[in-house]
């Protein structure tokens, strides 16, 4: 056993990023299907670390005590940066969208269930692998496996819960590109979208240039700490109620009020392309030390029907961001990022989401509604709308 401190893994996370970037600029097939960086750079280590695990039986630890910090900084920079005016302007996508989502998470409960009765498992296995870790990524994994050991008695339901959203994590960063690439070439607009004259934002163009002063730059940070703090504070006081939330939510929810009162009152106003820089640093190092420090060898504790219903959810995601997401959406470009979007945070998390997006109009051209759109629903409605169907899944005769 090998172990990297806390230094060690942030110097490893950002060689990842490098190797990644390498590798998409270097590997046609990678470019072809615009797979992004911190996906292509973790995947691999990972799997030189499990052919290290399997040849050698070494293993390589890391200190992932950044990681969670990462991730909560960067939802924070998604709420400073969500500005209502502008909100208000895509409403009627963004209340779209939120349909279109809710029908992929009754689609992933039906298929886990009916498969999971099929093959002779646990239903509640199947609803494991159905929104709970593929819409709802590891924290809501985490969070409904201790219901499910507490009022039903199924003891491996975290070992379930993180494998399975390990694997929806894999295959939302693998499976967004192609299925993007292959609607932009049946979209009305097959060459992708001309740069315009609008102001991309700093996720949508994380590698443009941009003129940031220190003294900016301390203050979004000041912005991004107090977002940590207040969203803590107020996930201390909702825990346990009625109204739990996820932390990062909360974290967003602060960010978002905090920017939108400080610009309504003239006391300041949030500098977007310091907050965007700083969300994309948080963006890139989260998902290299996630995808890096993946324990692919226990993906192999699934057993095969298992394994068997997370296939057909990925299949299923691909077909129902092409004929439901990107159909209902408009069948145009900004439909056609959407939908690899949806891939990321319906099989994933909503860092891969923009990670796809990225990938996507960094080759194509801008989408601005989709940078809108995606961050809002896959960060904060999501989560309200998926808890609010596994509670009713779980009023079904076969869980009572």
């Amino acid at each position: 056993m090998f172990h990297l401190d806390t230094y060690g893994t942030l110097v490893a996370a950002t060689l990842v990023l490098l190797l990644g970037g390498k590798c998409v600029r270097s590997i046609p097939l990678l470019r072809k299907y615009t797979i992004p960086a911190p996906v292509a750079g973790g995947l691999l280590v990972a799997l030189l670390l499990l052919l290290v695990k399997k040849t050698a039986n070494w293993e390589v630890s890391f200190d992932m005590s950044l990681r969670d910090p990462l991730m909560l900084a960067f939802f924070a920079t998604i709420g400073l940066n969500a500005n209502l005016a502008r909100l208000r302007a895509g409403g009627k996508a963004l209340f779209v969208f939120v349909f279109v989502v809710l029908g992929l998470l009754l689609v992933q409960n039906a298929i886990g269930i009916g498969m999971a009765k099929m093959l002779g498992l646990n239903p509640l296995m199947g609803l494991i692998a159905g929104s709970i870790t593929l819409s709802g990524g590891h924290g809501t994994g985490a969070a409904w496996s201790k219901v499910f050991i507490e009022r039903y008695g199924f003891e491996n339901a975290t070992e379930v819960a993180i494998a399975c959203a390990t694997f929806g994590l894999v295959l939302g960063g693998l499976i967004g590109g192609p299925v993007a690439r292959y609607l932009v070439k049946h979209s009305s607009t097959p060459e992708g979208s001309p740069e315009d004259s609008v102001q991309p934002s700093g996720f949508e163009k994380p590698e443009s240039g941009r003129m940031i002063t220190s003294l900016v730059m301390i203050e979004t940070i000041a912005m991004i700490a107090i977002c940590l703090s207040l969203g803590k504070f107020i996930f201390g006081l909702l825990n346990g109620s009625a109204f739990e939330l996820p932390t990062f939510v909360c974290v967003l929810f602060v960010g978002v009020i905090l920017s939108n009162t400080l610009s309504v009152t003239g006391f300041y106003t949030v500098f977007e392309r310091a907050v965007s820089v700083l969300g994309n640093v948080s963006l890139s190092l989260f998902l290299a030390m996630a995808l890096m420090s993946l324990r692919l060898w226990e993906l192999a504790s699934l057993a095969l029907p298992m394994l068997a219903i997370l296939v057909v959810q990925a299949l299923v995601m691909a077909l129902y961001a092409i004929f439901v997401t990107y159909r209902v959406m408009g069948r145009n470009y900004d439909a056609a990022v959407l939908a690899a979007g949806h891939c990321g945070f319906g099989m994933g998390a909503t860092p891969t989401a923009i990670a796809n997006m990225q990938a996507i109009t960094e080759r194509f051209g801008p989408s601005h509604l989709s940078f809108l759109v995606v961050p809002m629903v896959g960060a904060f409605f999501i989560d309200i709308a998926n808890a609010i169907v596994i509670k009713l899944y779980l009023m079904l005769p076969m869980f009572g």
